[in-house]
């Protein structure tokens, strides 16, 4: 992908950089490595592959807008190409979507003040803020599931559909047709967790919330989270966040605590009930 950026100036460098991101997606390592590709790119790519890198930068890190992120797109948002711009300014609203991230606010409040007088690119910093807002920090843009280890295709075709509307946004996004822009509404998903009994009604249960840690290849069973607060049902589960049950009185049908999940008694538990 990165070979496809060399050469004269042509649409195929952006489809190229955005082909970068979608490879890097959900693996920790190649995220860090795509990082310095796209430096390089925008220091030195044509325009057609320098306008797509903050949308790039943007998909390896939807809904979780690390600091050393926001600054990036903070400072490519004041690049003296208009394109280049823009895009940052939809890239901090992808990175923020449904976070309420008050350092994603201010900087997207810090370019509205240096674009006041560039109306295209005031229109896609006030819809940043509003994604930044999305269902009041309960909703997520993020096409991963299952702790990171899978994609949900849906949700990354819609979040694809947007990232190429930006080739040209200031015409497709802005002056023809700016509904584009709700493409994105299949990729919104629950930030929470709720457990629910066999007849569906909401059951509150006591869980850990804390750092997710990679337990492969370690012996016993290690635990999977750090530095864990314990919470009741239902929580808001932040980027990188895992959560378990404090107790075995009951067990979920999911193995994956995320979203809305079914939980039942344990045999033995409902057993000791129905004895005493």
């Amino acid at each position: 992908m990165l070979r496809v950026c060399t050469g004269d100036n042509s649409i195929s460098h952006a489809a190229a950089v955005i082909g970068i991101a979608i490879i890097a997606l959900g693996d920790p390592i190649g995220t860090q490595m795509s990082k310095r590709m796209f430096e390089l790119i925008l220091q030195y790519g044509k325009p057609n592959a320098r306008k797509m890198v903050p949308i790039a930068i943007a998909l390896t890190s939807i809904s979780q807008p690390l600091p050393e992120l926001v600054d990036q797109l903070h400072r490519i948002g004041h690049d003296p190409d208009v394109n280049v711009a823009r895009a940052a300014c939809v890239a901090l609203g992808l990175i923020g979507a449904g976070t309420n991230n008050t350092r994603v606010i201010n900087t997207l409040f810090a370019l509205e003040l240096y674009h006041k007088n560039d109306t295209s690119v005031l229109t896609l910093l006030r819809n940043s803020v509003g994604l930044t807002h999305l269902g009041q920090g309960l909703m997520t843009l993020s096409p991963t599931y299952g702790d990171g280890l899978l994609i949900h295709q849906v949700a990354l075709a819609s979040l694809l559909a947007v990232a190429y509307s930006c080739m040209n946004s200031e015409e497709l996004l802005i002056k023809k047709d700016p509904l584009l822009l709700f493409f994105i509404v299949p990729a919104i998903g629950p930030r929470f967790l709720v457990t629910l009994d066999e007849n569906l009604e909401i059951l509150p249960l006591q869980v850990r919330v804390g750092q997710a840690v990679d337990v492969v290849g370690q012996a016993g069973k290690p635990r999977k989270i750090t530095g864990f607060q314990t919470l009741d049902t239902p929580v808001v589960l932040e980027a990188g966040k895992r959560a378990e049950f404090v107790d075995d009185t009951y067990e979920p049908l999911s193995p994956i605590l995320e979203g809305f999940v079914i939980v039942r008694k344990r045999e033995n538990k409902a057993n000791e009930e129905k004895q005493q």
